[in-house]
């Protein structure tokens, strides 16, 4: 009998933490900032703030359950515990989708990028974008890790150079104008949630993680509190420079904001920045989704194929092949605000379960070890998850109905799915 070929553990917690930077501060607040500053006014920095609050909740929740249960599976493993296998698959469908769908999206937002110098079409960019990152996940977790490493520097460096141009212009606005009163900035603040999305594909790196029971709850921590502080910055500088108006009619406001203070050259440096931050998100979101697939295999909830190993790599290669080609489809998608608002009413299910999921198990199983613990409990009731369960549910309610319609459909396929492989296992 051949023994099973495991993953390989690489990653330590700068590798990790960067990581979860890298997916954080990718694509969303490139693409979505002039968005939510038609909705928000100069106010968008409040809309991120508020939008923080579901990272922090359900963060520290995922930094609890990923102390007790290190698996690549994540949030199947944890609701599978808690609620068993039929919500656990239609929770791990949900995140699996997320990716596809999200790593499609930024994907076509990378290819809008480089159309400004090949001139060619973003669904071709985005097609060849996704099968190269594809073809470096197979290859190794340490590869991938060191391009995701340089490419979370460079846009860092990206939204770095933009609140140091706001820095002149700091005190020329009305931070708390509202055009749209405070319905906007909650409707901003449910839209610019897709920026903070990635933090809980940390947790699918636990099985390539050296010590993942404290290394994955550290960075994750770490990781969200350099995204909020990083965030909120950007968005005073950004309305400071040009004002929301200027903001939400540009496609680009990171490049016109650029474009603005220094000129052509300025505008080029931008769009290399981003094409760099689009292109690390993908990457990130095809590997957390492959990660929970082959996870599910592992745990036998899907094919077995999915959860085979590369002999020589030790990367999930048929779990990524699979992720590649169901994100190929996606390409073919259109708006992107629509797109990223479908994938949060994905998250925003997921996290209510996930901060439930804790919850339940502090009742269900007291005394299992946990390395990290959440704070702030009345008794054995923590407090913190119960207020990210408050906050996802508001946000889900700020939706529109053609999404929430759109998010509903998927959840009722997920039930269905999850029948017919339950019944087979």
């Amino acid at each position: 009998m051949t023994q099973k070929v495991q993953l390989k553990r690489e990653l330590g917690l700068l590798e990790v933490t960067l990581s979860g930077v890298g997916i954080i501060l990718g694509a969303g607040i490139y693409a979505l900032l002039g968005k939510a500053s038609g909705l928000a006014g100069n106010s968008v920095w409040l809309s991120f703030a508020l939008a923080s609050l579901i990272a922090v909740f359900t963060g520290l929740s995922y930094a609890e359950l990923s102390s007790m249960f290190p698996r690549a599976s994540a949030e199947y493993e944890y609701t599978n515990h808690a609620f068993g296998k039929k919500l656990a698959f239609i929770i791990g469908w949900l995140i699996i989708l997320s990716g596809v769908i999200g790593a499609s999206t930024v994907a076509l937002g990378f290819g809008g990028y480089f159309n400004a110098f090949f001139k060619i079409t973003p669904v071709i960019s985005g097609i060849i974008l996704i099968i190269a990152l594809s073809g470096l996940l197979i290859y190794g977790i340490k590869e991938t890790a060191r391009f995701a490493m340089i490419a979370t520097l460079i846009e860092t460096a990206g939204l770095v150079i933009i609140i140091f141009i706001g820095v002149p212009h700091l005190g020329k606005v009305d931070y708390f104008e509202m055009p749209q009163g405070l319905t906007g900035v909650f409707q901003a603040a449910a839209l610019v949630f897709f920026a903070y999305t990635g933090f809980e594909s940390i947790v699918k790196l636990s099985e390539e993680t050296k010590n993942p029971e404290k290394t994955i709850p550290k960075s994750l921590i770490i990781a969200i509190l350099i995204s909020i502080i990083l965030y909120i910055l950007v968005a005073i500088s950004a309305v400071s420079a040009i004002g929301w108006e200027k903001l939400a009619a540009s496609n680009a406001p990171f490049a016109d904001i650029a474009f603005e203070a220094f000129g052509s050259e300025a505008f080029i440096l931008l769009t290399v920045i981003a094409l760099f931050a689009t292109a690390n998100t993908v990457l990130l979101m095809l590997l957390g989704a492959s990660r929970i697939m082959y996870g599910m295999a592992d745990s036998f909830t899907l094919p077995g194929m999915l959860a085979k190993v590369h002999p020589s790599r030790r990367t999930p290669w048929i779990a990524i092949t699979i992720t590649m080609l169901s994100s190929l489809i996606f390409v073919f998608s259109g708006d992107i605000a629509f797109v990223a608002n479908v994938d949060n009413f994905t998250l925003f299910v997921t996290f209510f379960v996930i901060n439930a999921t804790l919850i339940l198990l502090r009742y269900k199983e007291p005394h299992m070890i946990r390395p990290f613990k959440v704070p702030f409990s009345i008794g054995r009731f923590p407090m913190l998850p119960f207020f990210g369960l408050l906050v996802n549910v508001f946000m889900l309610l700020q939706l529109e109905w053609k999404v929430l319609i759109t998010g509903i459909l998927l959840v009722v396929i997920g039930g269905i799915l999850s029948l017919v492989e339950i019944k087979k296992s």
